[in-house]
């Protein structure tokens, strides 16, 4: 287990240069600097939505009192697990996030590969991906680790490709103005669904998901409905008490 003690911590591994066969962003400096300030700025009104679903699907479970975050990044939704009670511990591949996350989030942080989490088994009531799940080109593998680490269930904050905002982010790339999404693959509640039905074979478990991220104009922010930026999902293990 690799474990971020210091701030200046920030060489990346060469292993860990080309993760997965090609470069992501989130190993450029250029790139992980100005992170927060996306949800600081125009994503703000935004991250208060998905907070309210994700919020909704775990206390829903009502058995999550310690989560283990994966993709945490500069600890975004890492900190904010601890403002609602939840004891939260932040893991990420990237050097560069977690040196951001150091000064940030005051609880226990961990630099891992998703695929191979250094983790016993039920280490944890939850494992939570945020926005980051889109970036595992083995998404069951992943998740039949998250599966082994986590004693009640898993949690997934995603964007939606059901979305005007997933055709926009592709017409950018095409004109190579949106590097953050070049290696994302975009689901929906209902592909995600089928990657964690083939992931989970052989377990008991019962799902719920939920939609937001339409304008403000709308009068209604979150439904059942598979459309809108984001969606929320939660996997319930029913094969545990």
């Amino acid at each position: 287990m690799e474990v971020l003690v210091n701030k200046h911590d920030v060489l990346i591994p060469d292993q860990h240069k080309n993760w997965q066969g090609r470069a992501e962003w989130f190993f450029n400096r250029e790139h992980t600097d100005t992170y927060e300030q996306w949800y600081e700025g125009r994503y703000k009104r935004a991250e208060v939505w998905q907070k309210k679903v994700m919020q909704q699907l775990l206390d829903a479970d009502g058995r999550i009192k310690a989560l283990l975050e994966f993709g945490c990044g500069t600890g975004r939704f890492t900190r904010w697990w601890t403002q609602i009670g939840i004891e939260a511990t932040g893991a990420d591949i990237s050097p560069l996030m977690l040196s951001q996350a150091i000064d940030l989030f005051n609880g226990p942080l961990v630099m891992a590969d998703s695929h191979n989490m250094p983790f016993k088994d039920n280490s944890f009531d939850a494992v939570a991906f945020i926005t980051t799940f889109e970036y595992y080109k083995d998404p069951c593998l992943v998740i039949q680790e998250a599966a082994r680490v986590a004693k009640y269930g898993l949690a997934f904050g995603m964007m939606n490709r059901n979305s005007p905002k997933y055709i926009r982010r592709r017409v950018q790339q095409m004109f190579g103005k949106n590097p953050f999404y070049i290696t994302a693959s975009f689901y929906t509640p209902s592909s995600l669904i089928r990657v964690i039905d083939q992931a989970l074979q052989g377990r008991r478990y019962s799902i719920r998901w939920m939609c937001t991220g339409l304008p403000k104009l709308f009068p209604v922010q979150q439904w059942k409905i598979p459309y809108g930026d984001f969606f929320g999902l939660y996997v319930h293990f029913d094969d545990v008490e």
